[in-house]
């Protein structure tokens, strides 16, 4: 008598679905370590060694470069211990911390939008992990050995916290009376949102460019996750400062308007407005008024713009924006900075799909292909993302080709109206009355002579 097959237990089939997630990143972390070298944290692991010999962190130059760290004194602080360790190991422990925040986000981020459609969140949020480390960015990020990806998931983390805190707000609102958040203070913290402004605080203090989501907190008044931003943001420099005040004051003083140390303005992967300028001139430095006009014209569209997606509800889209905003307009802006891309195409993909599902009713005046335009979009982004032209090509676009797309998007992406509200909504005062449909008049009926 034949054995009876039996199906594969989904236990099984979990295991073999993580071995080969696991196999595929250890493959793609190791490319990317080939190609990329850690050479940010091999920097960095020497400027800390000779910090800890006495000779100072911001006076250490590469004899081979001739550049300098530009760390923040936390980020100095978070990574000294690496210069204890060798470089291979300590390239892949902070790739791992940033494979992790990068995990937790596209599960902040995709998980949402697959449940939206009805489609399970574990797949969607691999099969976008797997498109992120293909593009630039996040190359860049693990393999040079930087914090960007940890800022951007402590960014994120405070999109959680938000749009949790809107969701017990709501629930108060129209569950008046009940409790669901009885317990620990911690637990209470944890189911209403409480820590945000946390992650932001501690983003800012390790890579500075995170302050312009202070500032929008505070335009959007947001006023709580706000002032816990700043007491992140201060409490961190200030136990910085105990720890090395002479570091400290050098790196306010000098490091911080020191635009050139970590290369030179003009480079390909320089892609900000000070970088496009610079390029524009063939100038070594930027023009200082004229990048200062267009960065100051690029935040306030930034800004007004990451207000309305607040105020319409997509909180996902404003932190976008606002990301979008403060890589663009900073002096010096390394491709691994522009992370905030991939939520964008993410933005893209969600609004397109929102618009073909709108016109399945067949409705007169829809698009032929509605969202096509926008699907092509994100398909676009992609490509530049993975491609990254400015280190192949020498042409005026492709060298600015960043800068020139984040310019687009801040201008141009869309929003999605009730995706991510980080306020309370009532949902029973804002609940409208149900309308009668009065049907069309019938035609009269001709009898035949």
């Amino acid at each position: 008598m034949p054995a009876m097959r039996t199906p594969a237990r989904p236990g099984t089939a979990r295991s073999v679905v993580v071995t080969l997630v696991c196999v595929g990143v250890l493959a793609a972390m190791t490319t990317i370590a080939r190609r990329y070298g850690f050479s940010t944290l091999d920097l960095d692991r020497a400027a800390a060694g000779s910090w800890l010999g006495g000779d100072g962190l911001y006076a250490y130059r590469s004899p081979v470069s001739h550049l300098g760290t530009a760390l923040p004194p936390p980020a100095a602080v978070l990574t000294a211990p690496a210069a204890f360790l060798p470089l291979a190991v300590a390239g892949w422990a902070l790739a791992l911390a940033g494979l992790a925040a990068l995990g937790l986000a596209l599960v902040a981020l995709a998980g949402p939008v697959a449940r939206r459609y009805g489609r399970r969140r574990w797949p969607v949020v691999l099969a976008v992990g797997a498109l992120a480390l293909t593009i630039e960015p996040v190359r860049a990020s693990l393999g040079l050995g930087t914090l960007d990806l940890v800022a951007f998931g402590l960014v994120t983390a405070d999109i959680v916290a938000l749009r949790r805190g809107a969701w017990a707000r709501s629930r108060e609102l129209w569950w008046p009376g009940h409790r669901p958040f009885a317990g620990s203070p911690l637990h209470r913290l944890r189911a209403t949102g409480g820590w945000a402004g946390v992650g932001v605080g501690l983003a800012t203090a390790l890579t500075v460019g995170p302050a312009f989501f202070i500032a929008y907190l505070m335009l959007t008044r947001q006023w709580r996750p706000a002032l816990t931003a700043l007491a992140t943001t201060a409490t961190t420099a200030t136990a910085a400062v105990l720890i090395t005040p002479h570091e400290s004051a050098a790196w306010l003083g000098e490091v911080l308007w020191r635009l050139d140390r970590t290369g030179p303005v003009d480079a390909p992967g320089n892609q900000s407005l000070g970088g496009v300028f610079a390029r524009l001139y063939d100038s070594a430095s930027t023009p200082l008024l004229v990048w200062l006009s267009f960065a100051m014209l690029l935040v306030a569209v930034g800004l007004i713009r990451a207000r309305s997606a607040h105020a319409d509800g997509d909180e996902v889209t404003a932190f976008t924006l606002v990301g979008l905003t403060a890589a663009g307009t900073g002096p010096v802006t390394g491709t691994h900075e522009v992370l905030w891309m991939l939520p964008a195409m993410l933005v893209l993909v969600d609004t397109a799909a929102r618009r073909r599902a709108e016109a399945r009713g067949g409705v007169p005046g829809r698009p032929r292909f509605p969202g096509a335009g926008l699907a092509t979009a994100a398909g676009l982004t992609y490509l530049l993302l993975v491609l990254a032209p400015m280190w192949s090509l020498s042409d005026a676009f492709s060298r600015n080709s960043y800068a020139l797309a984040m310019i687009v998007l801040v201008n141009a992406l869309p929003w999605r109206p009730a995706a991510a509200p980080a306020f309370p909504v009532n949902r029973w005062l804002h609940r409208r009355p149900a309308t009668a449909t009065i049907p069309p008049p019938r035609e009269p009926l001709v009898r035949g002579s």
